[in-house]
């Protein structure tokens, strides 16, 4: 079963994060794991809604993920950015090929450690000047071990998407039936 680490950060926007977080487990094969970047477990969304991760950035054991996702927000993707320990464990995964998402302002942070600069990629409009990539734009983009997505409204598409990535387009197409999802 792979495994999926979901980081949560003070300011997450905590809808894309559990919109997210609900398709990849509703799909009973992946192992997702909810992870704070501070040493307790209960964050606080950019709306102060309070969320409590199911694990520490020094709980879980990276080498056994397979996908790091982060969802965006603000202060949430300054904080992620501000994270030394998440962020070299990006670029480590990133040089084993393993898959790397983040949807709203968060794909700035893989922009910001140079690594989408021979990718497509997209973010929230607003962070488009902060995007370093090869070409920018679209509602979800997938490229190599990326996937990145525009924001809020696009959640429940990258949701999917992950899952066919992580699992089959078979399962992907089951969850989306499943939420009353037509494509």
């Amino acid at each position: 079963m792979k495994t999926v680490y979901a980081f949560l950060a003070d300011g997450l926007e905590e809808v894309e994060a559990l919109m997210v977080i609900d398709l990849l487990r509703r799909t009973h094969k992946l192992n997702v794991v909810t992870v704070s970047i501070k040493d307790e477990l209960l964050v606080e969304s950019s709306h102060q809604i309070k969320v409590y991760a199911d694990k520490t950035i020094d709980e879980i054991d990276f080498e056994a993920g397979d996908c790091i996702f982060l969802p965006g927000g603000l202060p949430g993707t300054t904080n992620l950015a501000a994270c030394k320990k998440l962020t070299d464990r990006i670029l480590e995964y990133n040089e084993q090929g393993k898959l790397l998402a983040a949807i709203c302002a968060a794909p700035t942070v893989f922009s910001g450690l140079g690594l989408l600069n021979d990718k497509n990629a997209t973010s929230y409009p607003t962070m488009e000047s902060q995007m370093d990539c090869k070409a920018y734009g679209g509602s979800v983009v997938t490229d190599g071990n990326f996937v990145t997505g525009k924001g809020l409204g696009v959640a429940l598409e990258m949701g999917l998407e992950l899952i066919r990535i992580l699992v089959d387009q078979e399962t992907s197409d089951a969850v989306a039936d499943a939420i009353q999802y037509s494509r």
